[in-house]
């Protein structure tokens, strides 16, 4: 068996678009490395992989994964430019093809709170199923998913009408495959709009995960906030700027 973790991370030119109107690009730089140093530590003291492996175009990041001794792929970028589906796609086929993958587990740069327990649960349930998959907290989205043979079914985050998590679902269902539905509030958080930024820093603090670089990344950065539009709703709030 080659267990092969799959680490896909966009180009820092382009990193976390949906959060520019709370930090310059170089900021925007500044936490995708961040976060990306967070991970590579919790990754590096796990061992239930056969390799740890990194796609990006940028090379700041192939950078930082060879000193933490992951392996590091740089994505090449086509004109048009491929979906998320066809990248996830060309790395899964580089894991199967270069490291003779039995089965491939991917995980993303933005779900800040995972742990190194939960990679060892997924890599564990792995050994009995044939899909293991953590849906978003926030969305019907995907937050770390392991697939096994790595080729038994597509992804589908370029599905233009139906969430990843609901259609991946409905897929794996219909073909009457072996699944596990990880529940995992660590492993399902992700940070993807502004309101995400500010739960993270609280959270952060609540799980006492003062000493990461995104944490400290926030502190000294995140000039916002949440406060309660009606104090019987918690789900009806406003995110406010602070000094």
């Amino acid at each position: 068996m080659n267990n092969i973790l799959l680490i896909p991370i966009a180009p820092l030119s382009r990193t976390k678009s949906r959060l520019r109107d709370c930090f310059s690009k170089e900021l925007l730089k500044e936490l995708t490395i961040a976060m990306f140093k967070d991970l590579a530590n919790k990754v590096v003291n796990v061992d239930c992989f056969d390799q740890k492996v990194v796609y990006c175009n940028s090379s700041e990041i192939l950078d930082l994964a060879g000193e933490y001794g992951l392996i590091g792929i740089k994505e090449h970028f086509t004109v048009p430019r491929k979906s998320f589906d066809e990248v996830i796609n060309d790395l899964n086929n580089i894991a199967i093809e270069e490291f003779n993958a039995t089965e491939t587990i991917f995980t993303f740069l933005d779900v800040i709170l995972i742990s190194e327990r939960n990679f060892i649960e997924v890599s564990n349930l792995m050994k009995k199923n044939q899909l293991v998959v953590c849906p978003a907290i926030h969305s019907a989205g995907i937050s770390i998913f392991g697939r096994k043979p790595p080729d038994i079914l597509p992804t589908h985050f370029s599905d233009p009408n139906i969430p990843s998590f609901v259609a991946l679902l409905k897929d794996a269902q219909e073909r009457n495959l072996k699944i596990t539905i990880y529940d995992s509030f660590k492993s399902s958080f992700d940070i993807d709009i502004k309101q995400d930024l500010v739960l993270a820093y609280e959270y952060f603090k609540i799980f006492n995960l003062v000493e990461t670089e995104t944490y400290k990344f926030l502190k000294k950065n995140l000039k916002l906030t949440l406060q309660k539009r009606n104090k019987r709703n918690n789900r009806d709030f406003k995110i406010i700027k602070t000094d």
